[in-house]
């Protein structure tokens, strides 16, 4: 059987294969979390300060109230994954929304959606994320929507951009010599033909979304009923000089899953753009 040629293409970048086996093993590890280990991450386990190898029981240790770390790593992937990948896909549907009807529309529907979307940049994004958990109180939907907000008008602009170098393009203006509605436009003809950046900067973006959230509850912004890899790291943070573990294996389960999303987006931006690819 005849692979496809993003397929071929895909696969012959061996940093994208790898990209996403890290993901997909990540993804797996989040569902089947409660299979994978036994009791819940806030359990008290053992006893506290035990470090790796100590206890067969505790094959990674147990932080300062004796919790398992492997348990809490297991479970903080889907927490970390939910808000990363909910927020993306909030952020996308904004942003791209916005970007495209400002690129197809032009004129002061262009300048309205634009000046707005530059107000919001107008604030540092982590600080902005840090002000709308703090006042509607931490919980996995503030923290999910607060770093959608600031991340939904970096997509705007690329959509924009996308929209602007296609409006003029022929197959658009035959659909406009043939009566075809704007909306219909944009959502049949501009927006596919947009569809590999979108995808490559969502990929991306995921890890970013991942990042923040980890800095949050590392602030202790996390939600108080959810284990993260980023409360992990802040409860272990009162250790880090004697006990090291406790940040470094969350935070080594941070730095795997971000790689595998950068790999993952610079594989299907190789993969999606063959001039790009034929070009390395």
């Amino acid at each position: 059987m005849t692979l496809p040629p993003f397929v071929r293409r895909f696969t012959r970048n061996l940093p994208a294969v790898a990209g996403f086996l890290i993901i997909g093993l990540v993804v797996a590890i989040a569902v089947l979390a409660p299979w994978l280990v036994s009791g819940q991450p806030w359990d008290l386990a053992g006893p506290p300060y035990l470090a790796p190898g100590e206890d067969p029981q505790h094959p990674l240790g147990t932080d300062v109230l004796g919790r398992d770390i492997l348990t809490g790593l297991v479970h903080g992937a889907r927490v970390s994954l939910v808000i990363g990948i909910a927020a993306t896909i909030a952020a996308v549907l904004v942003g791209a929304t916005i970007g495209l009807v400002a690129g197809y529309r032009g004129g002061w529907v262009d300048d309205l959606l634009m000046r707005a979307t530059e107000i919001f940049q107008t604030v540092p994004p982590f600080l902005f994320a840090i002000v709308i958990v703090a006042i509607f109180k931490p919980s996995v939907l503030t923290i999910t929507t607060a770093i959608a907000v600031i991340s939904w008008p970096g997509m705007a602009r690329l959509m924009r951009g996308e929209a602007l170098r296609l409006r003029n393009a022929e197959f658009v203006q035959s659909c406009h010599a043939i009566g075809m509605p704007g909306a219909r436009i944009i959502a049949t003809q501009i927006l596919p033909n947009c569809a590999a950046p979108l995808i490559v900067s969502a990929s991306v973006m995921v890890a970013t979304a991942i990042l923040i959230e980890a800095g949050l509850a590392f602030l202790g912004l996390g939600d108080p009923n959810r284990m993260s890899w980023g409360t992990m790291i802040g409860i272990g943070r009162e250790a880090l000089r004697t006990d090291w573990h406790m940040c470094g294996m969350p935070g080594f389960a941070i730095l795997v899953t971000v790689l595998g999303f950068n790999l993952l987006g610079d594989g299907l931006n190789d993969a999606l753009n063959p001039r790009l690819a034929d070009a390395r």
